[in-house]
């Protein structure tokens, strides 16, 4: 028979150890939460941008009647990184959808550069109220998302860690924690915002 103060003992360590199996638990499933809540954040400012280019292609059309292929390809790009972004949306910490998204993000960056040269061309252009409002709102939506993919970033690092280092990875070993990636953009060009000048 085992005396009463060893199987107290027991229960208390038995007790102790499933309340750190807990707190390991709910402090990466905390983690996880705040990474794909951050992507919502990235993913408000993408929806915001998306939503100003068809009003920008609106804008233009008027005035860049001969560079039809270059209005075509902004709408293309946007409607790739806007199918790309719900993707992404869905499952936030998918390694294939965060770089399906950091492509198509790529491409609209690269049509709303070639688009905004093509502009330069265009003095009237250049002066329309509209096409001066909308290049406002683009650039503070850039800065945005900007600010935005940092925070996604630092909540995905804070998550990896966590996961990683021990005992915590024994814990996300055992319910399947997988690692989420980071929102990187492969182009060293397009670390900058872009330029959106009338």
């Amino acid at each position: 028979m085992i005396p009463l103060a060893i199987l107290i003992g027991l229960v208390v360590v038995i007790a102790l150890i499933g309340l750190f199996f807990i707190a390991q638990y709910n402090g990466l499933v905390a983690l996880r939460n705040r990474f794909k809540n951050a992507f919502a954040q990235i993913d408000v400012q993408l929806k915001r941008r998306y939503d100003l280019i068809p009003n920008l292609v609106e804008t233009a059309k008027g005035y860049l009647k001969h560079e039809s292929g270059t209005l075509e390809a902004v709408t293309q790009a946007r409607n790739l990184a806007q199918g790309a972004g719900q993707k992404a949306a869905a499952n936030p910490g998918d390694p294939d959808a965060m770089k399906s998204l950091a492509t198509a993000e790529a491409g609209l960056t690269g049509a709303l550069g070639r688009l905004m040269i093509v502009a330069e061309a265009y003095p009237d252009l250049k002066a329309n109220q509209n096409m001066m409002a909308l290049q406002e709102e683009l650039t503070s939506t850039e800065n945005k998302v900007a600010f935005s993919r940092q925070a996604y970033n630092d909540s995905v690092m804070a998550y990896n860690t966590k996961r990683e280092v021990f005992p915590a990875n024994i814990v996300a070993g055992m319910f399947n924690f997988a690692a989420a990636s980071l929102f990187e953009l492969e182009n060293v060009a397009e670390r900058e915002a872009p330029k959106v000048q009338f």
